[in-house]
């Protein structure tokens, strides 16, 4: 499994309490029927296609000794309960008896059996017990032990029974991946009273996009209001937006060549791609207007020129500031600590690219043939 960044495992802890991609929490009143459902849930994530490293965070069954003591033969050869669970303690667990002190600092002494007497479980019986006449007497004969399954822990949230199912996602889109594990998880009947919640990195990050797509498309709807205001032409507002598409040619380039993923760092990436390409386009198209209104230019091939070499030093250091800023983010985006920034350098270095070339040269010709621009201003 590949080594996972520091970041990373600490952003998967932070949402979910666990290093998982994908956290199902079933909650319940009976511990056992949530095992069940629990088994159910496991085997079902077994069969999507990319998930790996499926985990039962609490296991149903724990080896553990069970001591019964014989309450009549105890009192028999004069032993206390309170006694027997001392030595118990005392091998097992330690026991404190005595502290010593160097100068104001105290150190608890206690004493236990060594390694050895503890390692073998079965050994328990042969655990010597003092009677009060100072007899050795073997644990196991006041004593029935036995070896049972028990509970290592039982998990809480929120005031209610839980059982936790871990996974990892491997190479697979997580879309797709979201869409089968949601549908798969709704065909199964838990038994009554149980229910589950998703939740870890590949949910929040899922989310996450979806909110960030419908803010974008907001905020997108309203730039696009206010370039109509501004403009006072659809026909130019439809040719600004037409220069979205030369972003896009490089920002999923760049995304190709770094393996194909988007991540919520890559949509950051478009937007903040999107939003210097608007501003590139809404400089030429400005100047456009201004060249009409000001110098009294008429619009044709020669103005289309002129507006192009006087828009081309601001637009282009534009874009070479950026990528140059972002150039060690991008190349160094394999290191912990930038698994978001990395994948946003890469798409804007890849879209500023392609839109600052085809912004000089192919928009300026479009807005030529198909766009309109008259004098707005009257003297």
């Amino acid at each position: 499994m590949p080594l996972i960044p520091f970041l990373q495992k600490e952003l998967k802890e932070t949402i979910s309490g666990y290093n998982a991609s994908v956290v199902i929490n079933l909650f319940g009143d009976n511990l056992d029927l949530i095992d069940r459902d629990a088994a159910l849930i496991s085997s079902t994530l077994n069969s999507i296609e990319g998930i790996r490293d499926i985990t039962l965070q609490s296991p149903p069954g724990s080896p553990e000794v069970f001591i019964k003591l014989r309450s009549q033969k105890m009192s028999s050869l004069g032993i206390n309960k309170a006694d027997v669970l001392k030595f118990i303690r005392a091998a097992y667990d330690n026991y404190p008896v005595t502290k010593i002190y160097n100068g104001i600092i105290p150190t608890t002494i206690a004493v236990t059996l060594n390694k050895e007497s503890r390692d073998d479980i079965l050994d328990i019986g042969e655990l010597p017990i003092m009677n009060a006449q100072n007899q050795i007497i073997k644990l196991s004969e006041i004593a029935d032990i036995s070896q049972k399954n028990g509970r290592s822990k039982i998990l809480h949230q929120n005031g209610k029974r839980v059982q936790t199912v871990t996974a990892n996602i491997g190479d697979v889109d997580i879309d797709i991946f979201t869409e089968s594990l949601h549908k798969k998880l709704k065909e199964l009947t838990l038994n009554a009273g149980n229910y589950y919640e998703i939740t870890g990195s590949a949910q929040e990050n899922m989310q996450a996009r979806n909110e960030l797509i419908t803010q974008s498309l907001l905020a997108g709807g309203v730039v696009l209001l206010l370039l109509y205001i501004a403009f006072g032409s659809f026909t130019n507002l439809c040719l600004t937006v037409l220069n979205l598409p030369f972003a896009l040619i490089g920002g999923v380039l760049a995304a190709s060549f770094t393996g194909g993923w988007i991540s919520i760092g890559s949509l950051v990436g478009f937007v903040t791609l999107f939003g210097i390409t608007l501003r590139n386009t809404i400089m030429l198209i400005s100047h456009y207007q201004f060249l009409i209104d000001e110098e009294n230019c008429t619009w044709n091939l020669e103005t289309s020129i002129r507006g192009a070499k006087e828009r081309l030093p601001s637009i282009l250091m534009t874009a070479l500031v950026a990528g140059l800023a972002l150039t060690p983010i991008a190349f160094g985006s394999d290191q912990p600590g930038k698994e978001i920034e990395g994948p946003m350098a890469m798409i804007i270095i890849g879209g500023l690219f392609t839109s600052t070339i085809l912004n000089l040269l192919i928009l300026p010709t479009i807005l030529l043939n198909y766009g309109s621009f008259k004098k707005l201003i009257q003297r």
